[in-house]
């Protein structure tokens, strides 16, 4: 049975909007907690543009499950991660004008800036994930750069246009899943999984948890954050 993660950046960007001080996401986080939660997912980004690094601050201090902090490999954010202990980080590719991350990172590419990264966040005692495209050669990149985790990208699966399409792309998560499970790792996935398309991801058999966030924030909107949290608990388990 796959575990759900509840991100709550989206709350965060609700707020940012004013500039004020509500909707807070540390409330956010232990409404999601009480309604099924398994783990809080949170984005420090380096343009800051919706969680901020005292929201990771009050969060680790208030939610007694596991955190899971996302950012970019930056030297600043990554000094901030030690200073504040999230169980895990997971590192994700970063562009300023983008809207939301737009593809797994790239491990290949940046293998030795990874690794340095990983190696600081290791040594601090903070397991290391990696949120990548479901491709065998990253999986294994992922690993030699240090990774206990790795994500895997559902973006292409969730955007599919068609039947025969979005059958490809699950198709490659399972076998993805499949394989970094076969090497020792510990696999989640998320990214565009709303409640329609949830379902079939949850029934891989290899995949530990599913990290979800814009689509119970926008359903919050219409009934409540408790209620959002716990219909997408029942789709995932």
């Amino acid at each position: 049975m796959a575990k759900l993660g509840v991100n709550i950046d989206h709350v965060a960007t609700l707020r940012q909007a004013r500039g004020e001080f509500d909707p807070d996401p540390v409330e956010a986080c232990r409404v999601a907690v009480r309604n099924g939660a398994d783990s809080i997912v949170c984005h420090l980004r380096e343009d800051r543009r919706h969680i901020q690094d005292d929201d990771v601050v009050q969060i680790r201090k208030a939610v007694k499950c596991p955190l899971n902090l996302e950012m970019s490999i930056n030297p600043q954010i990554i000094k901030l991660a030690r200073k504040v202990g999230p169980d895990y980080v997971m590192f994700v590719p970063e562009r300023r004008q983008e809207v939301t991350t737009e593809g797994g990172l790239d491990v290949r590419r940046h293998f030795r800036r990874v690794q340095r990264a990983a190696g600081d966040i290791a040594d601090s005692g903070i397991v290391v994930s990696m949120f990548i495209d479901p491709v065998q050669y990253q999986i294994r990149e992922a690993q030699e750069a240090g990774a206990q985790i790795v994500e895997l990208h559902t973006g292409k699966y969730a955007n599919a246009r068609t039947r025969a399409a979005q059958d490809r792309e699950l198709s490659k998560l399972k076998k993805c899943a499949a394989y970094a499970k076969s090497r020792g790792l510990i696999v989640h996935a998320g990214h565009g999984l709303k409640y329609h398309n949830v379902s079939a991801v949850a029934r891989i058999k290899d995949i530990d948890e599913l990290n979800i966030g814009h689509s119970i924030i926008s359903e919050s909107i219409f009934t409540g954050l408790a209620s959002a949290v716990r219909r997408m608990k029942k789709l995932v388990s």
